[in-house]
C-alpha cells in the first residue's frame, strides 16, 4: 500500500504524541497532571505506537487506535484548562497537545475511507 505524504506526516507526528505520553510519569510532578492521568497517558501512548507501526503498515484498525487514543490523550487535557492551579506551561503544552492531536487524526482518517476496487466497493 502507498501511503499518501499527508498521512504519512499524521502517522509521525501521532507517533511523536505517543512517545511524549509514554514518557509522561518521568515528567510530571504528581500534580500538574496527576500521576494518574499521567500513567494513563502512558498507556494510551503505547497503543498508539503500536497503532502507528500498523498503520504504517496499511492496517485499519491500526489507524482506528491511532485515532481513537489520540482523541482520548487530547480529551484527558481538557481540564487542564478548568481546574485552578495548573500552570502556564501546563496549559500551553496541553494546548499544544490538543492542537497536534487534531492536526495528526485529521491527517490519518483519509486512510480510513474504502480504496477504490477493494471488495467492499464492487457492486
Amino acid at each position: 500500500m502507498k501511503r499518501s505524504t499527508t498521512a504519512t506526516i499524521g502517522l509521525v507526528v501521532a507517533g511523536l504524541l505517543g512517545l511524549s505520553d509514554v514518557a509522561g510519569p518521568a515528567f510530571t510532578d504528581g500534580e500538574h497532571p496527576p500521576m494518574s492521568i499521567a500513567i494513563a497517558g502512558a498507556v494510551l501512548g503505547l497503543i498508539t505506537l503500536a497503532g502507528v507501526v500498523m498503520g504504517w503498515r496499511g492496517s485499519r484498525p491500526g489507524i482506528v487506535a491511532v485515532i481513537v487514543t489520540r482523541l482520548l490523550s487530547a480529551l484527558s487535557a481538557v481540564p487542564a484548562f478548568f481546574v485552578d492551579g495548573v500552570p502556564a506551561g501546563a496549559k500551553a503544552a496541553a494546548a499544544v497537545g490538543i492542537v497536534l492531536t487534531l492536526l495528526s487524526v485529521a491527517l490519518v482518517a483519509p486512510m480510513l475511507r474504502d480504496r477504490a476496487g477493494s471488495p467492499a466497493t464492487i457492486r
